[in-house]
């Protein structure tokens, strides 16, 4: 961990981190307070009934698993890998995790055997937990081929094997989770280990998660149960959200997104979280309504489905009044259509898996302040632009975007010199992003350093050019590489999703210059797509739109 003493104390004494409280203590204060008061509900797209429990009924739970993980020789410091869907039984065991001092090791379920192999080997997992599977894909089997090539995986947990016929593939060696982990200790196949008083600490490490790969190399992200209740006890205070708030995503708990502000953030105000376990806009438009759901965070690709649904269906939205949102533009539109047809207010953020959200706009800002900025820093967190030699940059100039403060994790997981890398000697961390400041004491997203396009010298403002392109009525998505050339080394090409009738390259670029925007920063070429390609937490992977060009 690449943080002085000087600030980690800095950061107890301003009550940012906690000396003697995990979220354990947080799950313990809900169950004590609210007992009956509902944690976690999960909604099914296949039109299941939905599951929930309560807090008495999780805090339960939790200590059931914990005794189940201790039964199947988990140790302090071992590493649970948990390839679930949105589920409660994921956060439980993740608590669970905790309650014996391991760590939890989300997974998301797009992960295949090249991906689950890597992290399950890197980490030396000793127990994988996820579905059966469906018509779709296989987990069992899935699980079974890993297992063969990670020699430390010594068990397979199933949710839903008991449900499936004995020669299932890949069921053979596997336990069934229910039978296994929170059924009765005199049951056949039940497992119970002796719990101790012996679990997490606030300085320990809390999870290992994958980056989600939008560069194609992910790295093991450790987060504290310090750096996680700091962004989230932040993030609440800025937006006034309380215990009483019932809150939804739109990403997976596997991805960070997900697991900040749809488990942790909730679970540290004692409220209530709702869940699908896979996306279906009109789903959730049913679930806001019904659920009375007061907040949502979501990508852009979310808010805009939903968008799009409650003109269908217009649904009772009254209840929600916050939309939180990131990693892409926000043209205008979008935050008059948040008000206009979801009824709430639209809030611009940044972060990124090593840190949370360090920034985001404000109640107290003008609403149209999320189309022009991601936000002020968090309370907790500094935010820097520089140069190439690490000074300054000047105001509105582009650099590159550092920060420091208490969210920031302790480091990749055994690849402590590529996180040392990316910190300067004084602790700040660089995000691989440009930005700029946006005139309010925010910043301004430009791009990501290796997304940069250099058309002869010029840099080309990716994402400025990405949010005008929005605003063209024929531009439902859009995302903007670069492309070799033999004169100016590189130019811009746009992959865009047409909303009805595609525009052609000149509409685009007539569009930019009635904008105002030079002509330097145009995409020279445009190729139409039926989606861009993104991770479920809604980041486009452009290395795989640069791959169209033959580059990684």
């Amino acid at each position: 961990m690449l943080m002085s003493e000087a600030l980690t104390e800095d950061y107890y004494a301003e009550g940012l981190w906690r000396r003697d409280a995990t979220l354990l203590d947080d799950l313990r204060a809900a169950a004590r307070e609210h007992p009956d008061r509902r944690a976690v509900v999960v909604y099914h797209v296949d039109g299941r009934e939905p599951d929930s429990v309560t807090y008495a009924e999780l805090a339960a739970a939790v200590e059931r698993m914990a005794a189940g993980l201790v039964g199947l020789g988990v140790s302090r410091g071992d590493v649970v890998t948990l390839q679930l869907p949105n589920c409660w039984q994921l956060m439980a065991l993740t608590l669970a995790c905790a309650r014996i001092g391991a760590i939890a090791g989300p997974a998301p379920t797009i992960y295949r055997r090249r991906e689950l192999s890597f992290i399950t080997g890197l980490t030396e997992s000793p127990v994988y937990i996820g579905a059966v599977g469906d018509a779709k894909f296989s987990y069992a089997e899935l699980s079974a081929e890993v297992a063969e090539i990670v020699p430390t995986l010594r068990h397979r947990v199933l949710l839903g094997a008991a449900d499936q016929p004995a020669d299932t593939p890949g069921l053979a060696g596997a336990l069934d989770l229910e039978t296994t982990l929170l059924g009765e200790k005199s049951a056949p196949g039940s497992v119970f280990g002796e719990l101790t008083d012996d679990e997490a600490n606030p300085e320990d490490v809390a999870y290992v998660m994958f980056t989600s790969g939008t560069t194609g190399e992910p790295k093991g992200v450790m987060h504290s149960f310090n750096t996680l209740y700091a962004t989230n006890r932040a993030q609440a205070n800025v937006l006034g959200l309380t215990g009483d708030d019932v809150t939804a995503m739109g990403a997976p708990v596997t991805y960070n997104a997900g697991f900040t502000w749809n488990f942790v953030m909730p679970l540290v105000l004692g409220a209530t979280a709702v869940h699908l376990d896979a996306w279906d806009p009109e789903l959730m438009l049913r679930v806001l309504e019904r659920e009375r759901v007061t907040f949502f965070m979501g990508a852009p690709p979310f808010l805009v489905d939903l968008i799009v649904a409650q003109r269908e269906h217009d649904r009772d939205l009254s209840a929600l009044r916050s939309f939180a949102t990131g990693s892409a533009p926000i043209p205008p539109v979008l935050v008059e259509d948040a008000r206009d047809e979801l009824g709430c207010r639209l809030y611009a953020l940044w972060g990124m898996t090593e840190n949370g959200a360090p920034t985001i706009t404000r109640p107290e800002d003008p609403p149209m302040r999320a189309a022009e900025s991601d936000g002020r820093p968090m309370p907790g967190m500094l935010v820097r632009i520089v140069d190439r030699d690490d000074v300054e940059v000047a105001p509105g100039e582009v650099g590159r975007l550092q920060v420091r403060g208490a969210f920031q994790c302790l480091g990749y997981f055994r690849r402590p010199d590529t996180y040392a890398a990316s910190v300067t000697g004084d602790g700040w961390f660089d995000t691989g992003d440009l930005a700029r400041s946006d005139g309010n004491g925010g910043i301004r997203i430009a791009g990501r350093q290796k997304d940069m396009i250099s058309r002869g010298g010029v840099k080309i403002p990716v994402v400025e050019v990405e949010a005008a392109l929005l605003r063209h009525p024929g531009v439902k998505d859009v995302a903007i590489v670069g492309y070799p050339d033999e004169r100016l080394g590189e130019r811009a090409c746009a992959f865009a999703v047409a909303d009805g009738t595609a525009p052609d390259l000149p509409a685009l670029t007539t569009h930019l210059d009635a904008l105002g925007m030079a002509k330097q920063y145009w995409p020279e070429r445009l190729e139409l797509v039926d989606a861009l390609p993104r991770t479920p937490s809604g980041k486009v992977q452009k290395f795989k739109l640069r791959e169209h060009f033959g580059e990684g």
